[in-house]
Parts: structure tokens; C-alpha cells; sequence
């Protein structure tokens, strides 16, 4: 019997340490071809929708994944199928929007422990919706974070939002007048908006910083300015084909230059240690996460094996013999 699990029994098993466990350990698969990654492919719906879909495989564990999405009058609808490999059985219908936040967030986080200095206590961030809670609470399960400074367009939401995770993570979240007042001396920065243009001041960053850039997946659309990407040292992405189909934020600036995509390497190599990560205290590093497959492959293992052993779920009789 196929289990499909609902976004709320989602949120009642997973967390952001068992995300980022996820992600992490994935990654060292990846970097060893045990995960094979099949990039986002998206077509446009009637009335300006989209569909999306992307797939992942873990030979070594035995499972594929896939997650399929819709995005039609601003509404986004995330589901995720969980295959057994060696049967072919589809094992669980998980619906993904908690668990698309937590994978993202985890590989920020990931990114973050492996990219930041050691010493980074500050963080800032641009964008105050579902994402950007996420990205923030893993980046302080990455770093010891003394204080956050947050800028979002309206500023009554960025109050709530900066209240809550004050609440959440235990630290300050203080809301900025504006991005480069939210910028300017953090340590770590996370840009998590919907902007098509940049919110990023390269001007802004201070030496010595991490940033996660997590908003812009297409490739029209981006959230640093070329000075951020000028800046940056050091840059790792989750995929370069896919970053090249939608990685806004390099793609237009590198539009010139073509060879600048040589020195941008993928982050699951970092993570096995097949390639140095930053060098010094003073350079600036770069995650641009696009988000793919295998990261909800991971995830989706860890809440299908807990919402198995809390008995949550309901049974589908999907792919019945007939006989």
C-alpha cells in the first residue's frame, strides 16, 4: 500500500538537524555517484501558471523521488512520490511544501558550516516569507549566532516575522530600514525574496562574508548585483547544469564572460572534501542554491521512515494487481 503522508504530519516529524543530517549525507553520495540528480524542468500553463518537476536516486539506499509542483495564480502545490528501487513500489505520496522548506533551508545551513568563518556570529537577511524562516533557523543550527538583522518590503510583516524568530531561536532578530542597513558588518547574509531584480548591494558586504542565495530560479531573475558576485572568492552552487539553466545571478553577469563558470564548483564536492572551500578570513564566499532533487529525496527517506514508526499516514491502494 502507497502512504500518503500530509503536509501537517510532515511538520509533526521533521525538524531542521534531521533536514541538514539529510542534506549533508546525501551530498557525500552525490559527490561519489551513488545519487544520480535529474535537474528542474518546468513548462508554461495556460493564464501564466507553471509546472515543475525534478527526480533524484539513491542507489545505495534504494529509493527515487520526485517533486512535482504547480505554481498557478500564486498559489504554489508540492508533492512528492517516494520509490522503492527494488520492487518499483511507490512506497508514499508525501505533500511537500514543509518539507521544500526544510530541504532549502538544511542546504543553506550545510553550506554555511562548511563556507563561513568559524567565527561568524551575525546574520542578515533579505526576504521575510516561509523561506526565509527556514534559512534562518539553519543557519544558527550552523553557527552560534549572537544577532540577526532582517529586511523585508513591508514593514509590519518584517516586525512579526522578526518577533517570532526572536522567540524561535532564543537570540535578536532586530528589523532594518533597509537591506544595506541589514547587510553592512554581518558575517553571514541570506537574500530569500521573490525579487526578478537585484536586492543585494555587492558594496554592502562586508569582508569575510558568507552568503546564501536562495530566491531567484530562473534566468532572468536574480538577487545580488554583478559587484556581489565580483566579490565573491569563493562560489559553490548545488547543480552547474541546472545553474546554468536558472542561476540568474551568474548567468547574467557571466553572459561576457563564459570562462567565469569555471571556477564555480558544486557543493557536494566541498562537502566530501574533494575541493577546498575558503582559504582565509577575509574572502567572501558564495552558496547559490537553485534547490534539486536529491535534497528531497533525503528528506523524504527521513519522514517516511518516521511517519511509519509513528503510524501516520493513510494507506492508498494504488498500482492493485486486479486479480
Amino acid at each position: 500500500m502507497t502512504l500518503h503522508i500530509s503536509e501537517a504530519e510532515v511538520r509533526e516529524v521533521l525538524n531542521m538537524p534531521m533536514a541538514i543530517e539529510a542534506v549533508e549525507e546525501i551530498s557525500r553520495k552525490q559527490a561519489s555517484d551513488e545519487v544520480v540528480v535529474h535537474p528542474r524542468r518546468r513548462f508554461e500553463l495556460p493564464g501564466g501558471g507553471f509546472f515543475h518537476y525534478m527526480a533524484a536516486a539513491d542507489f545505495s539506499s534504494g529509493f527515487i523521488a520526485m517533486k512535482q509542483y504547480t505554481y498557478v495564480k500564486g498559489v504554489l502545490r508540492f508533492l512528492v512520490p517516494l520509490y522503492e528501487i527494488s520492487t518499483g513500489a511507490l512506497l508514499a505520496m508525501i505533500e511537500g511544501e514543509f518539507l521544500g522548506q526544510q530541504r532549502t533551508g538544511a542546504a543553506s545551513g550545510v553550506a554555511t558550516k562548511y563556507l563561513a568563518r568559524p567565527s561568524a556570529r551575525t546574520a542578515a537577511i533579505l526576504g521575510t516569507g516561509g523561506q526565509a524562516r527556514t534559512q534562518l533557523e539553519a543557519v544558527a543550527a550552523a553557527r552560534k549566532l549572537v544577532s540577526v538583522r532582517v529586511y523585508g518590503r513591508d514593514p509590519e510583516r518584517c516586525n512579526k516575522f522578526c518577533a517570532e524568530m526572536s522567540v524561535r531561536l532564543g537570540i535578536p532578530v532586530h528589523p532594518a530600514a533597509s537591506a544595506a542597513e541589514a547587510v553592512r558588518g554581518a558575517d553571514i547574509v541570506n537574500t530569500a525574496t521573490t525579487s526578478a531584480k537585484a536586492v543585494l548591494d555587492g558594496r554592502d558586504i562586508a569582508e569575510g562574508a558568507h552568503i546564501n542565495a536562495i530566491g531567484a530560479n530562473h534566468a532572468h531573475k536574480r538577487e545580488l548585483d554583478d559587484t556581489a558576485i565580483s566579490r565573491a572568492n569563493v562560489i559553490f552552487v548545488d547543480s552547474i547544469e541546472q545553474s546554468k539553466q536558472e542561476a540568474g545571478d551568474l548567468i547574467i553577469p557571466f553572459q561576457q564572460q563564459p570562462n567565469k563558470w569555471d571556477a564555480v564548483h558544486e557543493l557536494d564536492q566541498l562537502i566530501a572534501g574533494k575541493l577546498p572551500g575558503r582559504a582565509n578570513d577575509n574572502q567572501i564566499t558564495l552558496f547559490k542554491s537553485n534547490g534539486i532533487a536529491s535534497w528531497d529525496l533525503a528528506v523524504a527517506e527521513k519522514v517516511y521512515g518516521l511517519a511509519k514508526g509513528k503510524n501516520l499516514g493513510r494507506e492508498l491502494p494504488f498500482f492493485s494487481s486486479g486479480k
